[in-house]
């Protein structure tokens, strides 16, 4: 019987062929568009390194010396860290909000029957259609209206909105997902409606509230047209708009802008490389459900 066993073993293991690697066309064109994406970045962080008169004797050239005083004067300057704790009250308030009310309106489209369910999640949906580029000059005329002009929460709310649209697209499925058993059981054992959201949903649905989350959050830290309208008080100024500024500032100080600009895009790219995994995750689970 062992012999026969090895011999099984032996004949499916020749039968067995090698994983194809593919075409090398296809490894050249992506190598070739990650240089693409990755170049730019590259320079800039470099750039940051160099003097003005390494950049304008050779723009593509290594430091030679290494320069660090860029970027600590940047580090070490008031102007920056009042920007990024603009962008992170901007952008955690906008995930909150976009994050809560999303859900809450995922819910209800996904377990309750009503009249105009259908409708009312095709108006989510369309709002993917608009971008916000659309609806800009309307929003300032809100904005100005309800005097939130040169006010962070003047960014926020219309944040929160254009957030709402992908929240809710991706959360319905999760929350359709979830089998009626589990609820018809919660309400045997006497758990009421909001129990119920606040016990199983919520905890159900964390890996597509940790997407939607994360969305929302690099949305609004990489904001640019919104806060362009309503923030005219360089206080009260954002990271994209910090950038803008101080290169406008220093348009002959290319190094330091380089250096700004590189410590400005840290954040997301960091925050982005964490959390890639989750989106991915929780979109594969958005697309199952």
């Amino acid at each position: 019987m062992s012999t026969m066993t090895r011999t099984a073993r032996r004949s499916r293991q020749r039968t067995r062929s090698p994983l194809p690697w593919g075409s090398p066309t296809v490894y050249f064109v992506a190598l070739v568009v990650i240089a693409l994406m990755l170049g730019p970045v590259i320079y800039i962080i470099l750039g940051g390194f160099r003097s003005n008169s390494q950049i304008t004797v050779d723009p593509a050239g290594f430091p030679s010396p290494w320069v660090l005083e860029n970027y600590i004067d940047v580090a070490t300057s008031g102007r920056f860290w009042g920007q990024v704790l603009n962008s992170t009250i901007v952008a955690l308030a906008t995930t909150i909000g976009a994050v809560a009310m999303g859900l809450a309106a995922s819910y209800v489209i996904a377990r309750y029957s009503f009249r105009g369910r259908g409708a009312l999640y095709a108006l989510f949906a369309a709002g993917l259609m608009f971008p916000i580029t659309v609806a800009i000059t309307p929003l300032y005329i809100v904005v100005r209206t309800l005097g939130l002009m040169n006010t962070l929460p003047g960014v926020i709310l219309p944040q929160i909105a254009f957030a709402l649209p992908t929240t809710v697209i991706i959360l319905v499925p999760f929350l359709r997902a979830i089998p009626d058993e589990i609820q018809e059981a919660a309400y045997i054992d006497g758990c009421g409606r909001l129990s119920f959201f606040w016990r199983m949903i919520i905890p159900l649905a964390v890996p597509g509230v940790i997407t939607v989350g994360i969305l929302a959050f690099i949305g609004s830290w990489n904001a640019y047209l919104l806060p362009l309208f309503i923030l005219n008080n360089e206080a009260q100024f954002t990271l994209p708009l910090g950038v803008q500024s101080f290169s406008s500032q220093y348009s002959v100080d290319t190094a330091k802008v380089l250096a700004f600009t590189s410590l400005s895009m840290i954040p997301a790219l960091v925050f982005f490389s964490l959390f890639e995994r989750r989106i991915v995750g929780g979109l594969t689970g958005a697309v199952k459900g």
